[in-house]
């Protein structure tokens, strides 16, 4: 999520408070692949980790979990995550961490059961197009195998006023790197496209809602805060003098206004997996 221009380190930190918030909706998406215990499976830019618990979960002390990143600082990150799953303790997997590009996986065919690939596939911003990347995933999936995607697909996060939201999400869509000028067979909700064209059996896709009620405890709030500020916090020109001030006034977390210290506050979160088999 968020322009890819901006720092990683502030990125990771803004992905990392915002899962707080969207995990309930990934954790359903996860289930929903129906993982076997003992397989074994691909986090195919698994970032700073935050998914490797869910998917520990799924396959269970005698499955194998392989995280891979480009980002050196974020796999440094992951650690922490895997440290935290207890590994060698026999309660969970075993788990290892690959530096490396999604476009040229540096594994033997058929070496895994799954991937799982969330918020990384970006057509436009990563890849100029999914198909050879979705074939790389094919090669070192066995036949049977799944193949994931999933990603953040939409928010409603000021409960109360639609038309400003509905105006910082067409100015967001115009200045992020991975919406901007995409064409419309690249936007990520035609990603079961892809996945037909790269000769997957049984493309299927589904949504999955994480609920945000208040009142908010400080974890959330904070996280809040964060998503507020990943999608609109640099639209500056974008905006009009007006929805500027509105912005700031609803959104920044030191406004005596601000939206998500109202006790009544609900907001949700989608995220939409398109999945397959080899």
């Amino acid at each position: 999520m968020g322009d890819v221009r901006e720092t990683a380190p502030a990125q990771s930190e803004r992905l990392q408070l915002m899962l707080r918030l969207s995990l309930p909706a990934l954790s359903q998406a996860v289930r929903a692949l129906r993982v076997t215990e003992g397989s074994r499976g691909l986090d195919a830019g698994c970032g700073a980790g935050g998914h490797l618990r869910l998917l520990a979960d799924e396959v269970g002390p005698t499955g194998r979990l392989t995280g891979l990143d480009l980002s050196a600082e974020s796999l440094a990150a992951a650690r922490t995550s895997v440290e935290d799953l207890g590994v060698g303790r026999g309660c969970a997997p075993r788990v290892d961490l690959v530096e490396g590009d999604i476009r040229r996986l540096p594994f033997e065919d058929d070496a895994f059961d799954w991937i799982w690939c969330a918020d990384t596939l970006w057509p436009g911003a990563v890849v100029k197009d999914p198909l050879p990347v979705l074939e790389e995933f094919a090669r070192v999936v066995r036949p049977g195998g799944t193949i994931a995607l999933a990603y953040w697909s939409s928010q409603t996060l000021l409960p109360g006023y639609p038309a400003l939201e509905a105006r910082l999400n067409a100015a967001f869509a115009e200045t992020a790197l991975y919406l901007a000028g995409v064409p419309a067979g690249l936007h990520i909700l035609k990603a079961g496209e892809w996945l037909r064209r790269a000769g997957l059996k049984r493309p299927r896709a589904k949504s999955f809602l994480a609920e945000v009620k208040g009142p908010l405890d400080r974890a959330k709030r904070e996280a809040v805060a964060a998503c507020l500020t990943m999608f609109w916090g640099d639209l500056g020109e974008g905006l009009s003098p007006s929805d500027q001030a509105a912005y700031h006034r609803l959104c920044d977390p030191e406004s005596p206004d601000f939206i998500a210290d109202d006790p009544d506050y609900y907001a949700l979160i989608t995220y939409s997996m398109f999945w397959g088999r080899v």
